[in-house]
């Protein structure tokens, strides 16, 4: 009896505490008439145009939200556009063909047009503690929102968003942008501000603590200080995450363009070394160590290769992110076990690999690019014959000579320069003058001789002398 009351008492005090929140979401809601505002239609993807139009059609709220709209008010081409509803996911998926739901943990709607998918979003409501909300929701000892799909008003939906920036909600039904959290503020004054308790929103999700950063780099804003001041102390709740999803935030962390400056904000409220703990055990008080020094570069490299709408490929990443911690974790087994250096080596790779799986769930197809990108730096001296030729063969010598040219610059060494010129060079000349070039090295060294086995003979014949 006792039981059933606190919980009725537990049910109507969440209830009012909702209410509240709501009443004070809509005392400080804004909305922005077009004039006021940049955006235009012409900008948004007919693909979400057309989901906003039949959704409002339909008779149900619609509205641009998230990244789409910041980027949008900021001058910017958006990279997707999201939309939420006050239709369920299954009513969403009754009104477009083309719609697959997804996701255990946020119910979505996929709504499919080729290769664009506009997601669709039902507005977030508040956990009130009640037997429906334990069956629609569910979170870990530490906090952690497990399952959420939890559904409410666009009033709750806004407080449930991570950041004011991306908590602005464009209507196609009267051009209009609704504020309920000061977004646009933010927005202007440049600033990454957690909607809520940040500690708490932390421990529902800790990727929000990636995800401040990751805009705070990009955006170039400066995070809030309430919001920052949680990060350091529980950066070690990333561990929580799974692997396969912390891959995901760590390419949108690096391969973004801003790889180099999120490096550094990593660095500086201690996110980096639940991401990359093999990497962290080797930096310098100093801050100058070749591995330190070759990933400030690979970063910028990164970044102007994107910038300039070039290829990246996530292995050259690692490859070089990891070189070092593999060099001194193969020399320790070399020493210890008496093994060829090469045979070492290939351990070394196993060891490092493994240990970073365990933390980002790095897919076979890339951790094999690596491992054949750090093959290929130990053949690189060996150039005599045919070798020089058959290894430009290799579909990754590009990025092995890439790796190359990277350690020369950063351990300013004169023979690894040396090699990295001659390869350059070996590149781009013709097939006469690189047989110049091969004519030019040493010779090759003597071949190793092989030792047979000796015959077995063959059993004696009883009888015979």
């Amino acid at each position: 009896m006792f039981t059933r009351v606190a919980n009725f008492c537990r049910k109507v005090l969440s209830r009012e505490e909702s209410m509240a929140q709501d009443a004070v979401a809509q005392s400080h809601m804004s909305v922005i008439p077009r004039e006021q505002h940049n955006i235009s239609r012409k900008d948004i993807s007919e693909n979400a145009l057309k989901v906003l139009y039949r959704l409002n059609k339909a008779g149900y709220e619609a509205y641009l939200v998230g990244g789409g709209v910041r980027d949008l008010l900021l001058g910017k081409k958006p990279k997707d556009f999201d939309v939420t509803t006050n239709a369920t996911p299954e009513q969403v998926r009754k009104l477009f063909r083309n719609c697959r739901l997804v996701g255990r943990r946020f119910r979505l709607a996929h709504v499919m047009f080729g290769p664009e998918i506009i997601e669709v979003a039902t507005f977030r409501g508040h956990h009130d503690g009640s037997p429906s909300d334990r069956t629609t929701s569910q979170r870990g000892q530490n906090g952690m929102l497990l399952r959420d799909n939890i559904f409410g008003s666009i009033e709750e939906d806004a407080q449930r968003r991570d950041f004011t920036i991306n908590s602005l909600y464009y209507s196609v039904a009267d051009f209009t942008v609704r504020d309920y959290v000061g977004g646009m503020k933010d927005l202007r004054e440049g600033v990454i501000r957690l909607i809520g308790d940040p500690e708490t929103r932390y421990r529902e999700d800790p990727v929000r603590m990636l995800r401040a950063v990751r805009f705070a780099a990009k955006l170039n804003m400066r995070i809030s200080e309430e919001t920052a001041e949680p990060i350091p102390r529980l950066a070690t709740l990333i561990n929580d995450v799974p692997p396969a999803r912390l891959f995901e935030e760590s390419l949108k962390l690096l391969q973004a363009g801003y790889g180099f400056d999120t490096y550094k904000l990593l660095r500086e409220y201690s996110l980096f070394q639940p991401l990359f703990p093999t990497i962290v055990r080797y930096f310098t008080e100093k801050g100058d160590s070749p591995m330190e020094r070759i990933i400030n570069q690979v970063f910028k490299n990164t970044d102007t290769r994107i910038h300039n709408d070039m290829r990246v490929n996530p292995a050259f990443l690692f490859a070089a992110m990891f070189w070092y911690p593999l060099l001194e974790m193969a020399q320790k087994i070399a020493q210890e076990s008496g093994l060829a250096y090469y045979d070492a080596f290939a351990l070394a790779a196993n060891d490092v690999l493994d240990e970073a799986c365990r933390t980002l769930a790095i897919p076979k197809r890339i951790t094999t690019l690596v491992r054949d990108i750090w093959q290929l730096q130990l053949r690189m001296s060996r150039r005599q014959g045919k070798r020089a030729w058959k290894l430009m063969e290799h579909p990754k010598f590009r990025a092995a000579y890439d790796l190359l040219a990277l350690r020369a610059e950063v351990e300013n060494n004169a023979e690894l320069q040396k090699l990295a010129k001659w390869w350059g060079e070996f590149q781009v000349s013709a097939p006469p003058e690189q047989k110049d070039m091969l004519t030019g090295l040493d010779e090759d060294p003597a071949p190793r001789r092989r030792h047979r086995r000796p015959r077995k003979r063959a059993p004696r014949r009883e009888g015979s002398a």
